[in-house]
């Protein structure tokens, strides 16, 4: 899959694209839906299939200085996007010049002058353009006037009917509910980062962690996981262990920002400077303050008999992170 940050000077092998349209954050089952349903029908017309979307994601543009909510970062999306069989991925660029460009414009100049799509899949609830002024029936009567196809993809469903959603998603995360989080996404959640230096603090107690800062993605509730952590090296799956995580501020030690720190089981390697993919599978407990070290490291040699015990009734998938 090609990566493109543009939409001039597009290959011409790649014009006349079905392009999927949309932000696509956590790629769940939904947004995969849709990508399929751009892939069967560039299939049938014999072009290549491309996703479109926007980096940064346009609620992170008008609205700075929120906490992250991302679900996937643009690396993860990417990885998750290539996973799916697209022939081109284009996250353009979402600035002042993207977010004033009005549906018409939009259409011209990015669709069809640059892209040159042959057709288009999108959500119902699809909008765009400035304003959000533009909708699924006005991308139609476009792509009437520009000569390309617009389907617009019906809503997936989860079980007893419920909508799948980005929204959804990242409200299961905030309340400690990752296996709900996963039966939405179609796979575990993960939060992926590189590993740094700690303060060596797990290993002299006998639990050794991989220590990450998540950066730009959102921020699970505070507590302790079983996780499943894949090593990651160009892109490439190069391990995967199970194991237990703490992401807080560990309350004996006041930590100022939070942090993901993984104890990998049966593991005895280096991890620093390497980027670990930590799928939660499962919460544990919220984090606690104790009165000393004793209590704490009998509390994790606990946590982490509780995580084999799950780990052990979960079947691993397929999948590396969301």
């Amino acid at each position: 899959m090609r990566i493109f940050r543009h939409f001039d000077d597009v290959p011409p092998l790649l014009r006349g694209s079905v392009v999927a349209v949309g932000n696509f954050d956590g790629v769940h089952q939904g947004h995969r839906a849709l990508i399929a349903e751009a892939a069967k029908k560039a299939r049938a017309a014999g072009v290549p299939v491309a996703v479109l979307t926007f980096e940064p994601h346009p609620q992170e543009f008008f609205r700075p200085s929120q906490e992250s909510f991302r679900l996937t970062p643009l690396r993860t999306k990417a990885r998750l996007i290539a996973e799916l069989e697209a022939d081109a991925f284009f996250a353009l660029c979402f600035d002042a010049a993207m977010a004033a460009r009005d549906p018409e414009t939009f259409v011209r100049e990015v669709l069809v002058d640059g892209l040159g799509v042959s057709g288009v899949v999108v959500g119902a609830d699809f909008v765009f353009g400035k304003g959000r002024g533009g909708n699924v029936a006005t991308l139609r009567e476009s792509g009437a006037r520009y000569g390309f196809g617009v389907t617009a993809f019906d809503t997936v469903l989860a079980g007893a009917g419920e909508k799948i959603s980005s929204t959804r998603i990242r409200e299961a995360l905030k309340a400690a509910r990752p296996q709900e989080a996963a039966r939405l996404l179609g796979r575990h959640w993960a939060v992926e980062a590189r590993v740094e230096h700690g303060d060596g603090r797990g290993r002299l107690m006998g639990f050794p962690t991989a220590n990450m800062r998540l950066g730009h993605c959102l921020a699970p509730a505070f507590g302790v996981y079983a996780v499943r952590a894949a090593i990651v090296e160009n892109d490439q799956v190069i391990g995967r262990h199970d194991g237990v995580a703490n992401f807080g501020v560990r309350p004996m030690y006041e930590v100022k920002v939070p942090l993901m720190e993984t104890h990998l089981f049966d593991f005895d390697g280096d991890l620093y400077g390497k980027h670990l993919s930590v799928e939660l599978v499962d919460y544990i407990r919220p984090e606690m303050r104790f009165s000393g070290l004793p209590g704490l490291i009998a509390q994790i040699a606990e946590d982490a008999q509780q995580a084999r015990a799950i780990l052990a009734k979960c079947p691993r998938t397929p999948a590396l992170d969301a």
